[in-house]
């Protein structure tokens, strides 16, 4: 690979005789990876190769995903680069937390943070650009979270809805990307020596913004894809020097992990407790992670009595009408699964995780889409289908090869079932979607925009 002659110089200077292995890694091939949902069973076929598990993380194994299994659309495996996925083993968020991901797209992170949070809690997962956060959406959406907010919108904004308000946040920061070189060899185009100062900045105007939205006691995890020390170990330094009630506590580290350097930013000796994943090192692209704990008693959250929950004033209230087409249909369909938490958006019912406070934010998704109010009646939305484990929906159908087929594609099927009733289709014993049953033929649900041709 022919990497910017300023950035051979600068690691060079700064890696003295470990330089050449550093810089002879770009040319060797990437590494590629995936995790396994844990918010979904676990399914008695899986078409991947399990053989090769990352030790660092708990679901994740080192292969690539064909996004046209059945896998991947739905939502049993998350495509994600290996080093990464440190990152939200690092965070580990609790059951019952407040959590945030401030740059969150296109949602590998968000997802490994639901896993961790097992439906619980409340995670606002945010992205500034409006397409990225509709990716974001649409990874969320087929991961099956059933509690996840996903926001639109500049740091400073969210800092004055939330102060001083979730337990945990991650900053996976916007950042020079030299760890996307070998994976994207086009990122050396727009590196310059002078780019990684000038993404310092924007993410110094992000972490002003973080820390107002962080409790007392709670937890700060700061990560990028970037080897330079102005976005890593002086980053972390400013931002201990500039506010005194954080401070850096030890990442653990695994073989091939290394501890952050001291000498490449002021001298804290307390910057050896970020770490940093080299691909020279280590087998992913790389990365550099930070923990800081902030002063102060956290909360103590118990699970089975979590907080004491105010109802949500909103001007998103489902009529009377509307809560009664919901509850026939919850009633005649739902099996052990409640959705308190309703509002309306136009026609579009959700359930939110928690009781928010959702005006004067751009929402892309408050909670879970659970479906549309039609006439009279609701149909179920393909966010909903993914969000159950297949018990909790009274009426199922197992499709066949051909059946799988046919619904990816957007088409109708034969069934053998008579009446006209919702049903939950699975396949190879993974919830796939919706279908409706009338007069023995199946409609198709699944949709338009996701419909594609199945191996």
């Amino acid at each position: 690979m022919l990497l910017p002659e300023g950035f051979t110089q600068k690691y060079q200077r700064l890696l003295g005789d470990e330089a050449a292995v550093f810089l002879a890694s770009f040319d060797k091939s990437g590494y590629k990876g995936f995790r396994l949902n844990p918010l979904k069973p676990r399914p008695k076929q899986v078409n991947l190769d399990l053989t090769q598990p990352i030790n660092y993380t708990q679901w994740g194994y080192f292969g690539s995903v064909n996004g046209r299994t059945v896998d991947h659309q739905a939502g049993y495996v998350y495509s994600q680069e290996p080093s990464a996925m440190y990152v939200g083993e690092v965070a580990a968020p609790k059951p019952g937390e407040r959590v945030l991901d401030l740059c969150a797209a296109p949602g590998g992170k968000t997802t490994h943070l639901a896993g961790f949070m097992q439906q619980t809690g409340l995670l606002v997962s945010n992205e500034i650009m409006p397409k990225r956060a509709r990716i974001l959406a649409e990874n969320v959406e087929r991961f099956g979270c059933r509690n996840v907010v996903i926001t639109n919108e500049t740091p400073d904004h969210l800092a004055k809805h939330f102060p001083d308000y979730f337990d945990r946040i991650l900053v996976d920061a916007p950042c020079s990307g030299e760890g996307m070189f070998r994976k994207d060899h086009s990122a050396t185009q727009y590196w310059t020596p002078a780019y990684p100062a000038e993404c310092a900045k924007r993410q110094r105007e992000i972490l002003t913004e973080a820390v107002k939205m962080l409790k007392p006691g709670g937890q700060l995890i700061y990560s990028t894809c970037t080897f330079s020390p102005e976005e890593d170990e002086q980053m972390m330094a400013w931002l201990v020097a500039t506010y005194p009630e954080f401070s850096l506590v030890p990442v653990e580290r695994a073989a091939g992990m290394v501890a952050g350097r001291p000498d490449w930013a002021d001298g804290n000796p307390t910057l050896k407790n970020t770490v940093r994943l080299f691909p020279h090192l280590l087998a992913g692209e790389g990365h550099f992670i930070a923990k800081l704990q902030k002063a102060g008693q956290p909360e103590v959250i118990d699970v089975k009595r979590p907080r004491k929950k105010k109802r949500a004033k909103s001007t998103n209230q489902l009529s009377k009408e509307q809560l009664a087409v919901w509850q026939a249909f919850a009633q005649e369909n739902l099996n052990g699964i409640t959705f308190k938490q309703l509002i309306v958006f136009g026609e579009q019912l959700y359930a939110l995780p928690q009781a928010l406070k959702l005006d004067r934010l751009n929402i892309v998704r408050p909670g879970l889409h659970l479906g549309t109010f039609k006439a009279h009646r609701f149909e179920p939305a393909y966010a909903l289908a993914l969000a159950l484990v297949p018990e909790q929906f009274k009426r199922r159908l197992t499709l066949t090869t051909a059946d799988y087929q046919r619904y990816v594609h957007g088409d109708t099927f034969p069934s053998e079932l008579a009446g006209k009733t919702w049903l939950l289709l699975l396949y190879e014993g993974k919830t796939v979607g919706f279908g409706k049953l009338v007069n023995q033929t199946v409609k198709n649900f699944f949709p338009k925009g996701l419909r594609f041709v199945a191996d």
